[in-house]
């Protein structure tokens, strides 16, 4: 009888992360975080938003995560775009963006290390993650909202 295993070590089983993140826009400008330097990929900017965890719906998280981040109680909207991105590493994330026209409270930056106010034609000119990298294009051209 053959024996299946082949001398390599096994795959590891793919993650795949789920995540919500906000496009919160406010007279025609689009809030965006930077990363701390603690953080993984540290110093690239990012739409704010965080893990879905397991049985979160998608827009509990969001609210719930912009609560924790920013301080603020936020209205979700529509979700606009879906993405998946894999890593070089072999993590794969799944990106789900939705509108925030409207909020409570004042920002307060609580885990980042800058916020800022930008133009749709300013993103491209920051260094995002890698799995954003599409949709701040798509934005910047104005595709999305």
């Amino acid at each position: 009888m053959k024996s299946k295993h082949d001398g390599r070590a096994p795959r590891p089983r793919e993650s795949l992360t789920r995540v919500s993140a906000a496009f919160i826009v406010k007279d025609e400008q689009i809030l965006i975080c930077q990363r701390t330097q603690h953080q993984p990929y540290p110093l690239k900017w990012e739409f704010p938003g965080g893990k879905i965890e397991p049985g979160e719906q998608p827009t509990d998280a969001l609210r719930r995560e912009l609560e924790e981040e920013l301080g603020i109680v936020a209205q979700i909207g529509d979700e606009v775009r879906r993405i998946q991105h894999t890593y070089p590493q072999g993590a794969t994330v799944e990106l789900r963006f939705f509108v925030v026209e409207r909020y409570d409270g004042e920002l307060d930056n609580r885990i980042f290390k800058e916020v800022r106010w930008v133009s749709r034609q300013e993103l491209p000119s920051y260094d995002f993650l890698d799995a954003d990298a599409g949709i701040v294009q798509e934005i910047a051209a104005g595709k999305i909202f």
